[in-house]
C-alpha cells in the first residue's frame, strides 16, 4: 500500500508542489520545454520531449516530491525537423567523446600489447621451461599457461584504465559459460590431451620397443601429443589415439629380453607320455639359444582317445635370438627327436569300408630329411627396428614426448 492520502490539502501545497517541480526541470535541459500543472495534489504534465526515455524520467522525478497524489503523463515525443536535428548533435558530441578519449584508449592498448608481448617472451625461453619440467610437453603447458596469463592481464589492465570495469566482468562470466560449453563439446579432445600427458609422465614404453595395445601390435616410433605412432610387422604405420593408449592393456615385449615360447605336439595314446616328455626336453636343451635358466620344461595336457597332447616350453634372449626363428627351431627339433624315437606324431584317423575281394594298396612312407647338425640363423629380425630408427633419425625435429633419460613405469 501506498502513503495515506490525507482529507484536506494544505495552504498552498499545490503551488509549492508545482514550483518545486519546475525549478528542478529547469535545471535539465531536456526537460525545459515540460509544463506542470498542480490540482489536488494530482501533477499533469504536458510538453515534448526529443528522447522517449525523457518522457519517463520526468514522471519519476514528480512522482517523487512531498505531497504529489498521482502523476498524469502526457508529454510526447518531438518528430520535428528540429528534433532530428537534436539528436544528431548528440550523436556528434558522442563522436566528439570518443575522439578525446583515443588518447587514453591508444594508451590502454599499448599497455596491454606490452603485458602480452612480455609474456610471449617468457613463453618464447622454451629451453627454461624444459630444464625446469624437464619433459617437453610439461614445458609446453608452462608456456602456454604463461602466455594465457600475460595476454589476460594485459586485457584486464586495459579495461581497468578504461573504467570497463563492469564490461569486464561480464565479458568473464560470457567466457566461463562459453567454456563450460566448450569443455563438454571437446571432451574427447581434451581427454586425449590429459592423455597425452599422462602417458609422458609415466612412460610404459621407449622408442623402438615392442609393444602390443589392445588389439594393435608393433615398434614405437614416437609419442606425440596426440597419438602414438606404432610401426607394425609389416611396416606400416599405425596411429592409436592416446586416450585408447591410456586406458588400454599395454604389452611390452621389449622391456624384459627373456621370454618364453611353448607349443604342443600329439603323440599316440600307446606311446610313452615320459618317454616324450624327456626325448623333447633333450632336444630343447640341445639347442644353443635355449636357455638352461629358467629351464624348459614338458607338460601333458591331454590325454584323451587317441591322441595324447604334450605342452613344450622354453625360454630364450630375445636380444641374441629372434622368438619366431627360436619357436620355430625349437619346434622341428622337438618333432624330429620324437619321430627318431619312434613316437611318431599320429595321422588324422580315418573309417574305410573295405568291400569283398578289394585290398587297400599301402603306400610307402614318406621319405623324411635326415637331421641337420646346426639349428639354422635364429639372430633377432633388426629390419623394422632399423626402420624405427632411421626414420627417428630423419625426423629428429618433430616433437617427440619420450625421454630416454626418465625411468619408465
Amino acid at each position: 500500500m501506498g502513503p495515506t492520502i490525507e482529507t484536506e490539502a494544505a495552504n498552498n501545497s499545490d503551488a509549492r508542489i508545482a514550483r518545486r517541480i519546475r525549478g528542478i526541470f529547469s535545471e535539465l535541459p531536456s526537460l525545459a520545454r515540460v509544463t506542470v500543472k498542480v490540482q489536488q495534489g494530482v501533477v499533469t504534465l504536458r510538453g515534448a520531449v526529443e528522447d522517449p526515455r525523457d518522457k519517463a524520467k520526468a514522471e519519476g522525478i514528480a512522482g517523487r516530491v512531498s505531497g504529489v497524489v498521482t502523476v498524469e503523463n502526457k508529454i510526447v515525443r518531438d518528430t520535428s525537423v528540429g528534433s532530428g536535428v537534436a539528436g544528431l548533435r548528440k550523436v556528434s558530441d558522442k563522436f566528439t567523446g570518443i575522439v578525446g578519449s583515443l588518447p587514453l584508449l591508444g594508451a590502454a592498448l599499448l599497455v596491454a600489447l606490452l603485458i602480452g608481448a612480455v609474456g610471449y617472451l617468457m613463453a618464447g625461453l622454451g629451453g627454461l621451461w624444459l630444464r625446469v619440467a624437464r619433459n617437453p610437453f610439461l614445458a609446453e603447458l608452462i608456456a602456454s599457461a604463461i602466455r594465457f596469463v600475460f595476454v589476460l592481464g594485459g586485457i584486464v589492465i586495459a579495461l581497468d584504465m578504461l573504467g570497463a570495469g563492469t564490461l569486464l566482468g561480464a565479458v568473464l562470466g560470457g567466457a566461463g559459460v562459453v567454456g563450460l560449453a566448450l569443455g563438454f563439446a571437446m571432451r574427447d579432445t581434451i581427454e586425449n590431451y590429459v592423455s597425452s600427458l599422462m602417458l609422458s609422465l609415466r612412460q610404459p614404453f621407449q622408442a623402438n620397443d615392442m609393444v602390443r595395445i589392445d588389439n594393435c601390435e608393433g615398434r614405437v616410433v614416437r609419442l606425440t601429443t596426440r597419438a602414438t605412432i606404432l610401426m607394425t610387422p609389416e611396416g606400416n604405420h599405425l596411429r592409436v589415439p592416446n586416450s585408447t593408449v591410456f586406458k588400454a592393456v599395454i604389452l611390452n615385449f621389449t622391456r624384459n629380453p627373456h621370454r618364453r615360447f611353448d607349443f604342443t605336439l600329439q603323440i599316440d595314446t600307446k606311446a610313452d607320455p615320459a618317454k616324450a616328455r624327456h626325448c623333447g626336453l633333450d632336444a630343447l636343451k640341445s639347442l644353443d639359444f635355449v636357455l638352461d635358466k629358467p629351464a624348459p620344461a614338458a607338460l601333458v595336457k591331454d590325454a584323451l582317445y587317441p591322441n595324447i597332447a604334450i605342452q613344450f616350453l622354453g625360454w630364450l634372449d630375445q636380444s641374441k635370438t629372434d622368438f619366431g626363428k627360436g619357436r620355430s627351431r625349437a619346434l622341428e627339433a622337438v618333432k624330429r627327436a620324437l619321430e627318431d624315437n619312434g613316437l611318431a606324431i599320429p595321422d588324422p584317423i580315418t573309417h574305410v569300408r573295405m568291400e569283398a575281394g578289394e585290398r587297400l594298396a599301402q603306400r610307402p612312407p614318406a621319405p623324411r630329411d635326415a637331421p641337420k647338425g646346426e639349428d639354422g640363423d635364429v639372430t633377432p629380425e633388426r629390419a623394422v627396428a632399423q626402420m624405427v630408427e632411421k626414420e627417428r633419425a630423419e625426423a629428429s625435429d618433430k616433437k617427440d614426448l619420450l625421454d630416454a633419460g626418465r625411468p619408465q613405469e
